[in-house]
C-alpha cells in the first residue's frame, strides 16, 4: 500500500512538472544511435531549449526529418537542439538495427542533430524519459514524430502531434519564445 501511495505521489509530481528530488526530466543517460558511451542529457543539454521527437524511418511522416534538421541548424547557435529517439512502437515502422537507422537518417535526410538509441515511447515499456514527458505534457505520443518542446529550465512547454510539421508557425514561435527566456543560473 505504501508503494502505491509513493508511485501515485510521484506521478502527480511529474504531471505537475515538478521533478522528484535528486532528479529531473533530463537526469538520465542514453546511448547515441549505434554508439556505446551513454550521454547524460542534463550534463550535455541542460539549459538549452530542446525539441524531443520520436522518429521512425518507414513512416509517412519521415520527411519531417528535413524540417527537424533545418530547425536544429537554424537555432543551434542560440542554445537549441533537436533530440531524436527512434521507436518501432507504431506498427514497427523503424528498422531493428541502429546502424541501419543511422545510415538511413544521414544518407536520406542529412540528419546531423543528435539521435539516440531506439526506445519505447508508449505503454508499460515506455522509457522513463517518455513516461515523464507524457505525464508532464498530459499526453503520450499517438504516432511517430510527436514533438515535445522543453524549456531551458528542463520543463515541458508544449507538445505537438505528428501532423504538426516542425516548421509549422506555432512550433517555430514556441521555440523562439523559449529561446528568449533567460538561462537558469545553474546552466550559465
Amino acid at each position: 500500500m505504501a508503494i502505491r501511495r509513493f508511485l501515485l505521489a510521484l506521478a502527480l509530481l511529474c504531471a505537475a512538472g515538478i521533478a522528484p528530488a535528486g532528479g529531473g526530466l533530463l537526469d538520465r543517460s542514453y546511448r547515441p544511435l549505434a554508439g556505446r558511451t551513454p550521454v547524460h542529457l542534463q550534463k550535455t543539454y541542460g539549459g538549452q531549449v530542446l525539441l524531443v521527437v520520436n522518429t521512425a524511418s518507414k513512416c509517412g511522416f519521415t520527411p519531417q526529418f528535413e524540417a527537424l534538421e533545418a530547425l536544429h541548424a537554424r537555432y543551434r547557435g542560440q542554445g537549441f537542439a533537436v533530440l531524436g529517439f527512434p521507436s518501432g512502437d507504431f506498427r514497427e515502422q523503424e528498422f531493428e538495427d541502429e546502424k541501419q537507422i543511422r545510415e538511413f537518417c544521414t544518407l536520406t535526410y542529412g540528419v546531423k542533430f543528435p539521435m539516440f538509441e531506439k526506445v519505447h515511447v508508449v505503454g508499460a515499456r515506455a522509457t522513463p524519459l517518455y513516461r515523464d514527458l507524457a505525464a508532464a505534457a498530459g499526453e503520450a505520443p499517438k504516432w511517430n514524430f510527436h514533438k515535445y518542446l522543453i524549456g531551458r529550465d528542463g520543463k515541458v512547454l508544449a507538445s505537438f502531434g505528428s501532423r504538426t510539421r516542425p516548421d509549422d508557425p506555432d512550433v517555430v514561435a514556441a521555440i523562439e519564445r523559449a529561446l528568449k527566456a533567460p538561462r537558469p543560473a545553474a546552466a550559465r
